[in-house]
């Protein structure tokens, strides 16, 4: 099998996805291009600012990808290419891309607010408490995963770390050339990129930043906890966006270069039901996570994005399309694994750097095939990877603080700030970052990232129920999205006690008690909402 017959495949079925069924969606909520946003109802200039739909488009797209399409792909293809490229391209579809469209248009019509928020109008109060201290576990694990592996690509490559930082400097100078001089995005545009790849070049050719991981961890925790807290068109929104497009020129480089070089598929199409990460039901859809469907997406989605939508007519491209793109970079990171052989993957896994090495001496290869040198193509495929950890972990914070503002909002009105909100989401998952057990809380973060979106799939069940509309197209995505996390979190209850490991046995047991409150107050709601339906329909 040739990986361009995949990818031609992939991108017709989103293509056709996108036009199609986003209009169903479109539909189904009854778009208004005339309703006012939050954004600019309730703009306050610091986290509720209008954006342009190609900017916002950007920094959801920035926030959500992260390496979780790239790195879980690749993990994934232990139980064989064919099985991950359905999952990637039927999730991405049905799942993944209504979950962030609801994640996005309902906190849209909500204030801003979050799915959580969402939950408690129409599933509980109750449920909402749940779910906000589930989400916000889940954010805390996210805080700490990222900040090691960021750290890491930081700590391993000066080049990376200085490229990465020079980022961040022109991304505050796009803020305020756009938010206080008033000059015009495509100006911001072309001057930020050119400076964008001046940097690479900087960060290639004289690289200044040569810090060890644990320095680097401790540079991160501060540096989270002022991201967090400044207005988003300072920093979060020109970062993000400024990013993009390193990702775009990674999937147009990708895709380029396996148009030209049409390499074969040489590890299996399938290999076995277990694998070494466990049975393909239910860690399959777990470890490929954000390349087909992401919790993380809906609380990006009603978090930071929400808040700057401009217009509703944009929650198919922002919500929707960013889904898609990311199903796109997860097939070609799945080709990046599976044009080696299983020897070849291993070795790759070893000796390149893990998953980001795997994708990165892919992307060389593929970029070879058009002139780039494939070492240059390697690192632009590090440096890539790098600038979306830093942008998905401070993005978590955003959201973390978000999470416990609204958590202690009505019981401890004194604390629901966003500096309290920071220090405590950055202490807890930087902690669990000092601890160095990334590995064994990667898997948890998995599950429970994959069961905010069952949860997430139930709030926008429970909104369409509210409204009196079908609410098929959530309804079974969400059932498939719970059973297949609640099996996992299970295993990793066994798992991690019988490795001795306390601490994380115990979270994995209060994620499944609070998802299970949430579920259960769930489905009595969508009971409610039947007899009322029943009852008014009988009348």
């Amino acid at each position: 099998m040739n990986l361009l017959t995949l990818l031609i495949i992939a991108v017709i079925a989103f293509a056709i996805a996108y036009k199609v069924y986003g209009g169903v969606l479109d539909r189904l909520v009854e778009i208004d291009e005339k309703a006012k946003t939050p954004a600019h109802t309730m703009t306050d200039g610091v986290d509720y600012i209008p954006a342009k739909a190609p900017v916002l488009l950007g920094h959801h797209f920035a926030s959500i990808a992260g390496a979780g399409p790239i790195a879980g792909p690749i993990a994934a293809v232990v139980f064989g290419w064919f099985p991950c490229f359905l999952w990637i391209v039927i999730g991405s579809i049905f799942v993944g891309g209504v979950h962030d469209y609801f994640g996005l248009i309902t906190s849209a019509r909500h204030k801003g607010l979050s799915v959580g928020e969402i939950i408690g109008q129409y599933v509980g109060k109750n449920a909402r408490t749940w779910f906000l201290l589930f989400a916000w576990l889940a954010l805390v694990l996210v805080v700490a995963v990222f900040t090691v592996l960021t750290a890491s690509a930081f700590a391993a490559n000066a080049s990376v770390a200085t490229a990465g930082f020079l980022m961040l400097l022109i991304a505050m100078g796009m803020g305020f050339a756009m938010y206080r001089m008033n000059i015009s995005l495509p100006v911001v545009t072309v001057v930020g990129i050119i400076l964008l790849f001046f940097a690479i070049w900087i960060g290639l050719s004289a690289p200044f930043l040569f810090l060890d991981k644990l320095t680097w961890t401790w540079i991160l925790i501060v540096y989270i906890i002022v991201a967090s807290v400044l207005p988003v068109w300072m920093l979060l929104q020109p970062r993000d966006y400024l990013s993009s497009f390193l990702l775009y020129v990674a999937l147009a480089g990708g895709f380029i270069g396996i148009l030209v070089v049409r390499p074969t598929l040489v590890y299996p199409a399938y290999t076995s039901f277990k694998t070494s990460v466990g049975y393909l039901f239910p860690m399959l859809f777990v470890t490929i996570a954000c390349g087909a469907v992401s919790g993380f997406h809906s609380l990006v989605a009603s978090g930071t994005t929400s808040k700057q939508l401009d217009n509703e007519k944009d929650t198919r491209l922002v919500g929707y399309g960013s889904m898609l793109l990311e199903g796109v970079l997860a097939v070609i990171a799945l080709g990046t694994a599976a044009i080696l052989t299983k020897e070849g993957m291993a070795t790759g896994l070893a000796e390149w750097g893990g998953a980001v090495g795997v994708f990165a001496h892919g992307l060389g290869k593929f970029m070879a095939g058009f002139g780039i040198p494939e070492e240059t193509g390697i690192i632009f495929g590090s440096l890539t990877i790098s600038a979306f950890l830093i942008t998905s972990l401070d993005t978590a914070t955003r959201l973390g603080r978000y999470c416990f503002e609204e958590l202690t909002a009505e019981k401890v009105p004194s604390i629901s700030n966003r500096y309290v909100g920071t220090l405590v989401t950055v202490v807890a998952g930087g902690g669990l970052a000092l601890t160095g057990q990334w590995t064994a809380i990667w898997p948890m973060f998995g599950a429970s990232n994959q069961l905010v979106a069952g949860l997430s799939l139930l709030g926008a069940t429970a909104y369409l129920a509210h409204l009196g509309k079908s609410y098929k197209i959530t309804y079974y995505p969400m059932l498939f999205m719970i059973i297949m996390t609640v099996v996992a979190l299970i295993n990793l209850v066994f798992t991690n006690f019988g490795k001795g490991n306390i601490l994380l046995g115990s979270i994995s047991i209060l994620l499944l008690i609070l998802a299970s409150f949430v579920v259960y107050e769930g489905f009595q709601a969508l009971g409610r909402f039947k007899e009322i339906k029943a009852s008014s329909e009988a009348k």
